[in-house]
């Protein structure tokens, strides 16, 4: 459990649990560090992927399905005690996502709400263009200077080599995960009940978020923060996240 969830702030008697995937080459240190920011009602966990951080010596996840049934087979039986909530930053929210059709096609369980950030629809052009992104043949050397103008590379490890060397292969690794994934949605079949909210950076790639209106029968709402890739970590932002998010979170369980 310990390896796959990082819980720095544990709120056993949390009405409800708010679970974040990070994004491709990240960990879990800034969004684990959102537990702080909300109230007693939302205990906030973060997945850690294999291949990073504590899990550094262990191999990196080959496909979308061996991340979604190692999310799936630890944390169903938490995920079955009390209502549950999943936010999924860039390549998390495409894993998010797969986690959340797999527990509504398998168990019938489904988040109370889903946050979604900087993500295109599954079934939409452009995740169909990002998984075509020919990743593998960018140099390592153009994949940082791309990090660092998204503002992926915090200062403090821009001058360790090492360090950039692990995140541009991690990068890479998530990024071949992403490429497995592929959602065909069916004419008719409309996968969830639950809201749906999308956050994107006024600076960042445009996302066709209004394709999130297909994939729930419940409300999609669209928000548009100051900043670009990374906005979600600028202080202000994260203000504005951890009350919007809060108020959807408890909302849905009226």
């Amino acid at each position: 459990m310990e390896k796959l969830i990082v819980c720095v702030h544990k709120r056993p008697d949390a009405l409800f649990r708010l679970i974040c995937f990070p994004w491709a080459g990240g960990g879990t240190s800034q969004l684990a560090q959102w537990g702080k920011l909300f109230n007693d009602s939302i205990e906030v966990c973060c997945i850690r992927f294999p291949g990073r951080e504590t899990r550094l010596e262990e191999p990196f996840a080959k496909d979308m399905t061996s991340i979604v049934n190692e999310v799936t087979n630890v944390l169903l039986k938490e995920l079955k005690e009390k209502p549950f909530a999943f936010f999924g930053h860039s390549f998390g929210s495409y894993v998010s996502f797969a986690v959340a059709l797999h527990l509504k096609e398998k168990y019938g369980l489904e988040p109370v709400h889903l946050f979604i950030s900087e993500g295109h629809a599954p079934h939409s052009e452009g995740f169909r263009a990002l998984r075509s992104l020919p990743v593998s043949d960018i140099k390592d050397e153009e994949v940082i200077a791309q990090l660092q103008i998204l503002g992926g590379i915090p200062s403090e490890l821009q001058p360790n080599e090492d360090i950039l060397k692990q995140m541009v292969l991690t990068l890479r690794e998530d990024f071949a995960v992403l490429q497995t994934f592929l959602f065909e949605k069916a004419e008719m079949d409309i996968p969830f009940s639950c809201d749906i909210t999308c956050f994107h950076g006024s600076d960042g790639e445009v996302h066709d978020v209004q394709a999130w209106q297909e994939l729930t029968s419940g409300d999609t709402s669209f928000y548009e923060l100051p900043g670009g890739h990374f906005y979600l970590l600028e202080p202000s932002n994260q203000t504005f996240l951890t009350k919007h998010i809060t108020r959807c979170i408890e909302n849905a369980g009226l």
